[in-house]
């Protein structure tokens, strides 16, 4: 049995990419997970392929805009309880902050922010009842204190994630729940497609950011590299860390 033997998990966003990974190394680590996903994703898919690697998933369709309560509720009733809550659900789109109606702009902040804040308060409920305690990890990104262009929304967004997660995890210490998050840089995922441009492919990033080395590393991070620091932030292992946001950029944030 795995460092997460026993605890059940719910992720959001969890039908592709970084949420799917974090899914895949939850199963490993012994964790029975809900796969929570859009209507017509690949959430299903997911979750049976999860159980044919022999680990217990399901699957239910929610939007975190206006299911958290739901999804929570499908997870306590399918598995029993919940301890780990991973809010992961995300979108990018450019949006020049000039032209751009508010509404459009907002899309990203509902989903990134206010989902993530209506998803904690919905799992944090249930652990507080439970009274053993549990786990909330915040998938945000560098962006979330960096600039640029065409992405105040999705910053603004990813900022506020994270002074969410300080401020729950000082509000709900004294039961037990530890809230932290993982800020990512680039990441291989369908999200570094925008506008139809996988941007990891693009002669500007091969230039920049590989061979001259703004990332230090010299190349975008895989998903399960992410899903490893979400798995220790929900780990026994992580005991007495509550509060802060672990860098997972290959460098890229401490170069100028």
């Amino acid at each position: 049995m795995g460092e997460l033997g026993g605890k059940v998990a719910l992720v959001t966003g969890a039908a592709r990419g970084i949420g799917r990974a974090v899914a895949e190394v939850f199963v490993r680590e012994g964790a029975a997970v809900m796969i929570a996903d859009l209507a017509g994703s690949d959430g299903a898919a997911t979750a049976a392929t999860l159980c044919d690697m022999g680990g217990q998933a399901a699957y239910t369709a929610a939007d975190v805009t206006q299911d958290a309560e739901a999804m929570v509720a499908a997870t306590v009733k399918y598995f029993g309880r919940l301890d780990i809550l991973v809010n992961n659900a995300g979108i990018f789109y450019n949006a020049d902050a000039l032209a751009t109606s508010f509404d459009d702009w907002l899309k990203a902040v509902d989903v990134i922010f206010y989902g993530a804040f209506h998803c904690s308060r919905a799992a944090g409920r249930v652990m507080v009842a439970q009274g053993q305690g549990g786990r909330i990890v915040n998938v945000s990104s560098i962006n979330g204190f960096l600039g640029m262009g065409q992405s105040s929304h999705y910053n603004t967004a990813k900022g506020a994630v994270d002074q969410l997660t300080r401020c729950l995890a000082v509000e709900w210490a004294p039961h037990n729940i530890l809230i932290n998050g993982v800020a990512p840089g680039f990441v291989d995922t369908p999200m570094s497609i925008v506008d139809g441009v996988n941007e990891l492919e693009t002669p500007d990033f091969q230039e920049i950011y590989v061979r001259r080395r703004r990332i230090p590393l010299a190349r975008a991070a895989q998903p399960t590299e992410i899903a490893e620091a979400v798995c220790f932030l929900a780990s026994p292992r992580c005991s007495y860390i509550t509060g802060h946001t672990i860098v997972v950029d290959g460098g890229l944030s401490v170069t100028f």
